[in-house]
């Protein structure tokens, strides 16, 4: 009896153990096959990227002019009104001619002076410094002279639209009295980044759009490039004209100026293959190889739809994890699924 007993719990304790055995391999097996994460890939390619730059820019008159006088004066008349249209030569102003009058007298009485003193210097009767002395005189009479009947009818130096009136008839002018702007065409100025400044020509075409107007796009031209890079920001001026034939935009409208700089091979990934991360501004994606991921660091260019453009990180035709990489890092073994 004592014998069948002692077989019997021998035969018991080789069933346990088998049974913890056989349960640790079953263990082992399953947490092996949970380390290895499963993941979806796509292959990237190289495509053509067109390499549009889009600016921010608020529209300016083509050329801005103050209609002053050299010298105080008072205002007879003002011709025009604030949103006038104006010709090239067009009089705008009239200002008192009184101090005119008064100088054309004695400019006349100056040259006749003058005239006397040359007669006499002719027979010996004055010397030349005091002939050098009167024409000096006269000269600077007569140019202020000239200046003053120039500066009492103020014309349009061009074709534009008044924008500014700043006295009323009678008032005593001492600074601007009109603003005159041209606006066929008008012109935008953005910053150009250094790295583009051998891209940039005179007159390549640039497409602006007016954001008061929707996506209506004004087609203008590179008019003047500036030959200098701010050393502070690395970038340069760049002029772009608008012809503006019918007058819809204007000064003070904000715009989009799109630089196409033409396309470029670069390699293009899913979106959703680009990791973020944490706490800071580095972007990465996973690629796949023999197995394994690696984790790249790269450097974004254009979002288009549903893609990214890789200026740098990863090779042409390499296999990106689009869909798993929550749990993932570097080095880590991954099984593809589709």
């Amino acid at each position: 009896m004592k014998k069948e007993l002692l077989i019997g719990m021998a035969a018991a304790c080789v069933a346990l153990l088998f049974v913890a055995c056989s349960g640790s391999k079953e263990s082992t097996e399953q947490t092996e096959e949970e380390t290895v994460q499963l993941v979806k890939v796509a292959r990237v390619t190289e495509q053509a990227v067109p390499q549009v730059v889009s600016y921010t820019a608020t529209i300016e008159p083509y050329k801005r002019n103050l209609i002053s006088s050299s010298l105080p004066n008072r205002i007879k008349k003002i011709y025009v009104e604030v949103g006038d249209h104006v010709k090239a030569g067009q009089k705008l102003v009239d200002l008192d001619r009184a101090n005119l009058a008064q100088q054309k007298l004695q400019l006349d009485n100056l040259e006749l002076e003058y005239k006397r003193v040359q007669e006499l210097f002719a027979v010996g009767g004055a010397s030349q410094q005091q002939v050098d002395q009167m024409r000096t005189q006269y000269e600077t009479a007569k140019t202020s002279y000239e200046n003053l009947d120039e500066n009492t009818v103020l014309v349009s130096p061009t074709n534009g639209v008044v924008t500014a009136r700043n006295y009323d008839n009678g008032d005593l002018a001492t600074g601007a009295i009109l603003t005159v702007m041209q606006i066929q065409p008008v012109k935008v100025q953005v910053n150009v980044s250094e790295s583009d400044f051998n891209k940039v020509k005179l007159g390549m075409p640039v497409d602006v759009i007016v954001e008061v107007y929707g996506y209506e796009f004004f087609k203008g031209k590179v008019s003047l490039i500036h030959p200098t890079i701010d050393a502070s920001t690395r970038t340069f001026v760049t002029e772009i004209n608008i012809p503006n034939a019918d007058n819809r935009i204007r000064p003070g409208m904000f715009a989009r100026v799109n630089i196409d700089f033409g396309n470029v091979n670069r390699v293009v990934v899913p979106d959703q293959a680009v990791v973020k991360r944490s706490g800071s501004g580095d972007r990465f994606v996973y690629v796949y190889k023999d197995g394994k991921v690696s984790f790249n660091q790269v450097q974004l260019g254009r979002h288009m739809d549903t893609s990214y453009e890789l200026i740098s990180g990863v090779e042409n035709g390499a296999e990106v994890v689009i869909a798993g990489q929550s749990r993932l890092k570097d080095g880590a073994e991954v099984k593809v699924v589709e």
